[in-house]
């Protein structure tokens, strides 16, 4: 069975989402997986799955099959499981081929160092055209004050990523689209986009900005 999700949220586990949707489909993928840090915000909320990480091939393998041949992926993940973010690209049959840094004016949290940047990096299915004026891989991170989502990732940020690595008028998949960033990013964009979320809240949140954001733009 063929699943479409062209500019929709489904609720549910993405691997078992995109089992259902059909193969080379997707023009570019942004996400924000689970760092498997078992990570607690301030006020005390949690993320789901990250504290196990038996996921984590079975989705890339599923975002593989979905990209088009010669398309990009961009992740970000948790250094702290850098080994096994990489090893789940690579048994997926990615290709690393850019890594971005995300400058923080601000530190997240304070142990051994102060953490004051993300990162992302840059996945390749197959051989994707090289672009003319490739973006800059150090970028300037964009608070977003998690008032949807614990580890809410800011619009700004995201949508010169989406402008740079999707073509116009394609396909962007976030199948741990949270709040919806990667969503709203994408149709501010002028791409067609598709999210799959598990929390049935977070998921209610993304249809209402998507939802918003259309009559702002009406």
């Amino acid at each position: 069975m063929s699943l479409s999700l062209q500019n929709s949220v489904i609720h549910g586990d993405c691997i078992n989402v995109m089992r259902r949707m059909k193969a080379s489909s997707v023009d570019f993928i942004l996400t924000d997986p689970p760092y498997l840090c078992r990570y607690q915000s301030r006020d005390g909320q949690t993320i789901a799955n990250d504290d196990r990480d038996d996921w984590l091939m079975p989705a890339f393998a599923e975002m593989h099959r979905l990209l088009k041949p010669g398309s990009l992926c961009l992740s970000f993940y948790g250094w702290n499981a850098a080994d096994k973010f990489i090893g789940a690209w690579r048994a997926a049959g990615f290709r690393m081929v850019g890594h971005i840094v995300f400058t923080k004016r601000y530190a997240s949290s304070a142990r051994f160092v102060q953490s004051k940047h993300e990162q992302a990096y840059l996945l390749a299915k197959g051989e994707p055209v090289r672009p003319m004026k490739p973006i800059e891989d150090v970028r300037e991170w964009h608070y977003s004050g998690n008032r949807l989502h614990p580890t809410q990732k800011p619009i700004k940020v995201l949508q010169p990523l989406i402008e740079a690595f999707c073509p116009a008028q394609g396909l962007v998949l976030d199948p741990f689209c949270g709040s919806g960033s990667t969503l709203v990013a994408a149709q501010m964009s002028g791409r067609a986009f598709a999210g799959i979320e598990l929390d049935a809240q977070h998921c209610g949140t993304a249809r209402m900005r998507i939802a918003c954001n259309e009559l702002r733009a009406a």
